[in-house]
């Protein structure tokens, strides 16, 4: 499992393997501004732009936000010298507008890690504040297209009855809840996109992400399948903390990529379109099954057990909205993604793994 390839090597053969459905032309010739650029979602889509130069002959330019490229450089060497790739180096909030006519807009920025949920008023200034900037760049650049890549959160808890959250729920999260503050904000960033695009014309879609797995997944204690990868490359048992009950679903990062693009490309202005699997997992199932994949053999432990409500709570889309609109599916399996995942070994992410 431990074979050492670097992250553009597993993202270049997984845009192989996907064929005609990663070879769209819709971004052909266009410019794009990035934000989030450096993080986990950030990085398969440069690493599917870069692709698309080298594989298919497109020719995009992309102006990337970030508060640190120097670091994802570093970690990326693969994007060192990319023509088409302009740096902005600033925080969210206060970056400087390009020169140039911007055709297309992403906002995938926000910080997910356990750290920064935490702070309920910088996780509000970031978002809320950052969108804002987004947006006004936006109307500078007279970008017609804007995609704000939002969360599956922003429905609150899924009734254990519902199988498959749909676009259409009214469910919200409860305001007077702190740790709700990710998930309101989200909605306030929707709101801040539904304004913008009329007051400017513009056709902007919100991409609801539920979850996700892939190579450069944080390994923090935030992520149950990275925590579980993690387990069975480096310990002695994967380790559940809690009863394994809940449900997920995860889809896999260079699909995400396709995906984003493509809602951004061709998705209908004023639609939310829920971005992840349909295929539910539980995370006792989860566990085994990265642990067959990964290291046959390995223990799984399920700590909280006992005791524990035998129902879970629930995390999984309905993808009907963007496999019937827009041709987009679950084109790689679990076992698959997982084992890619494994196959992707920074040094920084994995101290203790023998290379």
């Amino acid at each position: 499992m431990q074979d050492g390839r670097t992250f553009d090597a597993i993202a270049d053969a997984d845009f192989v393997r996907l064929g005609e459905v990663a070879r769209v032309g819709d971004l052909d010739g266009t410019t794009l501004l990035l934000t989030g650029a450096t993080g986990f979602f950030g990085a398969w889509l440069l690493a599917y732009i870069a692709w698309l130069h080298t594989a298919c002959g497109q020719t995009i330019r992309v102006f990337a936000v970030s508060r640190e490229p120097g670091a994802f450089l570093r970690r990326h060497p693969w994007a060192k010298g990319a023509t088409w790739l302009h740096w902005i180096a600033c925080d969210i909030r206060s970056f400087e507008f390009p020169d140039a006519r911007i055709d297309l807009v992403m906002h995938a920025a926000t910080d997910t890690s356990a750290a920064a949920g935490q702070n309920a008023n910088h996780m509000l200034d970031s978002v809320i504040l950052g969108t804002r900037r987004v947006l006004d760049c936006a109307a500078h650049g007279d970008a017609g297209r804007v995609l704000l890549v939002s969360s599956g959160a922003v429905y609150g808890a899924q009734p254990l009855d519902v199988p498959l959250t749909l676009e259409t729920s009214r469910l919200a999260p409860y305001p007077l809840d702190p740790n709700n503050v990710y998930a309101e904000a989200k909605r306030v960033m929707e709101m801040l996109g539904a304004i913008h695009a009329r007051d400017h014309g513009a056709t902007v879609m919100s991409a609801r992400c539920f979850a996700f797995v892939g190579a450069g997944l944080p390994l923090d204690g935030h992520f149950a399948v990275g925590n579980f990868i993690r387990d069975a490359l480096t310990r002695e048992a994967i380790v559940v903390r809690g009863g394994g009950y809940a449900v997920r679903s995860y889809l896999y990062a260079a699909d995400l990529a396709v995906w984003l693009t493509r809602i951004l490309s061709r998705g209908i202005g004023g639609a939310a379109y829920n971005v992840g699997s349909d295929r539910p997992i539980t995370i006792a199932e989860l566990a085994k099954m990265v642990a067959s994949t990964v290291s046959p053999g390995k223990a799984v432990r399920i700590e909280g057990r006992e005791g524990a409500s035998p129902v879970g709570n629930r995390f999984v889309p309905s993808i009907d909205r963007c496999r019937f609109e827009l041709g987009l599916d679950v084109w790689t399996d679990l076992s698959t993604a997982v084992a890619h995942t494994a196959h992707a070994l920074y040094v920084h992410q994995l101290p203790d793994v023998s290379r």
